[in-house]
């Protein structure tokens, strides 16, 4: 699946960029579960993953992606936020460098990162800022509070 409006073919180039030597396989039955996630997020009605992937970093480019996952649908944090939160305040710009390495940009929702003024910056690998704004404007349509908040 890529991003929408994306090549193909720029979509299998960024993800071997990021997971050298990956090899990516068309099995849409295999995928089905992930598959059916991906389309209630599409469609407003999940707010969270529940999928198994195997990230492959550094120490500090998991820390920040458990960070980035852990950043509630429908809210945005500073790259400083999240230094802040895995223990390292003054690796904001190794932060930056760490999202833009996410392996699952989706999932792992680095668009919900922003500069420490609210300034959209970033997310080059994944779209760019336009991409970025589009989802942070999706999600804030279809964030809900209350008793029938999607879940």
């Amino acid at each position: 699946m890529t991003l929408a409006g994306e090549d193909e073919q720029l979509f299998l180039d960024r993800v071997r960029e990021k997971v050298p030597g990956a090899v990516l396989v068309h099995d849409p039955e295999r995928m089905a579960y992930e598959m059916q996630q991906l389309r209630e997020y599409f469609t407003g009605e999940r707010h969270t993953f529940d999928v198994e992937f195997d990230l492959r970093g550094t120490d500090f480019q998991i820390a920040v992606w458990r960070a980035l996952y852990d950043i509630p649908y429908g809210e945005t944090r500073s790259y400083l936020e999240i230094a802040t939160a895995i223990g390292n305040p003054k690796a904001v710009r190794a932060v930056g460098g760490a999202c833009g390495k996410n392996p699952v940009s989706l999932i792992i929702p680095c668009h919900r990162v922003l500069g420490k003024s609210g300034a959209m910056t970033g997310f080059s690998a994944a779209g760019g800022i336009d991409s970025k704004q589009k989802m942070l404007h999706f999600e804030a349509q279809h964030t809900q509070t209350g008793l029938f908040a999607p879940q």
